[in-house]
């Protein structure tokens, strides 16, 4: 339902309810691999006030009964800042709660129009603050930022004791998206590393091929 301009799934309003039998097929898929960690993710659902909170709830009820000890994280939308839709997943204490800010405010127009700089932050906020979550947050570089704007985006995200980071190369899906602005060296990712930890975030994964769900298991 949103048309980010770095995403190559289709846009559009779905034409089908949410598959309410989906959490236990992820369930058993979890189970059937032997998962010992599991991150869950999915599109936004803007059209349904809940933006689909009820199905990472039940999927993380789920696969807690059916592969017991298997850590999950649940990356997740905004949900609109529609607090009841989030509190839905908060309430079900995934071990991580990974929502991506994935670009910083100056950009934001341009790379994700329906998305607010601000309520990505509450959103953290909210899960750490008022419920006590670890959260996890990622952004793509390459994009036409400044070394500067990276800075200041990790001191937002570590000012409320957030705990870990991924930062990786953004890669022009088709010709039809963003086009990227820049290669960050090597040596940038890893200063981008040291300046992270070094502002308080516990973790900070940075590699140009460092993606959101880049070495989970070791965040937990």
């Amino acid at each position: 339902t949103r048309a980010c301009g770095f995403c190559a799934i289709m846009t559009g309003r779905p034409r089908t309810g949410l598959d309410f039998d989906e959490p236990r097929r992820v369930a058993e898929a979890a189970k059937l691999m032997g998962l010992k960690h599991c991150v869950i993710t999915s599109v936004n659902r803007d059209e349904r006030r809940d933006g689909g909170a009820p199905i990472f709830a039940e999927s993380i009820k789920l696969i807690r009964e059916m592969q017991p000890g298997c850590t999950i994280e649940v990356l997740i939308p905004d949900f609109r800042g529609i607090w009841e839709a989030l509190d839905i997943v908060l309430d079900a204490r995934p071990e991580l709660l990974n929502h991506n800010m994935e670009t910083v405010p100056r950009l934001y127009r341009r790379v994700r129009p329906q998305a607010d700089y601000q309520r990505s932050l509450d959103v953290l906020q909210r899960a750490k603050g008022e419920f006590g979550l670890r959260t996890k947050s990622g952004i793509m570089v390459g994009l036409g930022e400044t070394h500067d704007e990276v800075l200041s985006l990790m001191e937002d995200f570590a000012g409320s004791g957030r705990n870990v980071m991924t930062i990786g190369q953004y890669l022009q899906p088709t010709k039809m998206h963003l086009p990227v602005e820049d290669f960050v060296h090597p040596d940038v990712f890893a200063w981008y590393k040291e300046q992270g930890e070094a502002l308080g975030i516990e973790h900070v994964e940075s590699g140009p091929l460092v993606r959101s769900s880049y070495h989970a298991e070791r965040h937990v």
